[in-house]
């Protein structure tokens, strides 16, 4: 077997890991436990950059390195995956001559990417359930309640009966999804690691089958003809659910940036905003800017507003005013009626050639290699 110095030992001191250059291939190497190791560099799971991840002592008493990008874990010295997963990095062998690590040009295990069955598949091969003739209406519910107080609120309330409205007038199918039963981490931030680290499914998802923005992935992109969203303002702002909703929403986004791939196709989105001083426009705004950025479609006059006003701060009187109120009443039907009329222009249109003026990867204007360096 064919050795190639690669770096003198002084630079891997003890408990210490690098990436380093075997000819053309990024190489792993580990000085831990008294030993030098050396693993393929790239995970397994979407590319990471081993050299770069974080050693952790497991239960069973043995070294992993654990990629930065998601936190995939292999064994310093076999390359296994731990707890029972199948995955198999390359492992290399090493020796020491002189003051020099050297390192088999070949490698004595061979990688083993493993299948690995998950509840998700659906999403992965994005298996739409809209047809030409579908009428699927999403609702989402972005406020927050304590589920033992249960209480009325304006925003949730006019969104079911947008959805009433839809079954009944427009035998349309409905769901309804209220974000506040929904257990789902925050956005973990993986895109600002690497760009490629942002998945579609979202590694979240992957990570964790009781993820609860599968459910919204499931049915904003594979399952609505129309998504309308709900909101009450909060300080001037859409709700804390709704940010944190969109913040995952970036595995959506992020198919285009780094792909030119459109997900959200021939779907149209509409919103209800409700809040005691008035923001409306501002919220909207930033809703329509979200929306149309995953590729959403408006109708004319795409949301409906209510507020009482700066003084309005009897709040105990909120609801009834907002329950018989003419205004809401007709609005929410046009609102409805308006998004149905323009699904079924749009579900007739070959979105196959669209262009996205937007970011892509290519184009960015500096290429950095793993170390920082431009290239």
């Amino acid at each position: 077997m064919n050795f190639t110095s690669v770096i003198p030992l002084t630079e891997l001191p003890p408990n210490s890991h690098k990436t380093v250059l075997l000819g053309s291939k990024k190489i792993a190497l580990f000085h831990y436990n008294n030993k030098i190791t050396a693993l393929g560099n790239t995970c397994l799971h979407k590319g990471g950059d081993l050299g770069q991840g974080f050693i952790q002592k497991l239960d069973d008493g043995h070294y992993y390195v654990a990629c930065p990008w998601h936190g995939w874990q292999y064994h310093l010295v076999t390359g296994k995956a731990p707890h029972g997963f199948k995955d198999q990095q390359t492992v290399y062998e090493v020796k020491v001559e002189g003051d020099m690590i050297m390192i088999s040009d070949t490698p004595v295990v061979a990688a083993v990417k493993a299948q690995h069955e998950d509840a998700i598949d659906d999403l992965r091969k994005l298996q739409y359930q809209t047809t030409p003739d579908s009428l699927n209406v999403l609702g989402i519910s972005t406020t927050n309640l304590n589920r033992d107080i249960p209480r009325a609120t304006t925003s949730e309330n006019a969104l079911e009966r947008a959805l009433e409205f839809a079954r009944s007038e427009f035998k349309a199918e409905t769901k309804l999804i209220k974000l506040r039963e929904l257990k789902f981490r925050h956005c973990e931030g993986y895109y600002s690691r690497h760009e490629r680290a942002c998945t579609w499914p979202c590694s979240i998802a992957e990570m964790d089958p009781e993820d609860g923005m599968i459910e919204v992935y499931r049915a904003m992109v594979l399952w609505a003809d129309i998504v309308i969203l709900a909101t009450p303002i909060r300080w001037g702002n859409a709700s804390s659910l709704y940010y944190k909703m969109v913040e995952r929403l970036n595995t959506v986004q992020n198919q285009i940036t780094l792909h030119d791939k459109v997900l959200i196709q021939n779907k149209i989105a509409s919103f209800i905003v409700t809040g005691g001083q008035d923001n409306i426009q501002q919220v909207v705004g930033q809703l329509n800017a979200f929306f149309t950025d995953l590729g959403f479609i408006f109708p004319p006059f795409n949301f409906v507003g209510w507020s009482r006003g700066w003084v309005a701060e009897d709040m105990e009187h909120n609801f009834a005013e907002f329950r018989k109120s003419k205004y809401m009443q007709r609005s929410i039907k046009e609102l409805v009626t308006n998004s149905i009329l323009l699904s079924r222009q749009v579900k007739r249109l070959d979105f196959s050639d669209m262009h996205t003026p937007k970011p892509r990867i290519s184009e960015a204007h500096m290429r950095l290699d793993s170390d920082g360096n431009s290239g």
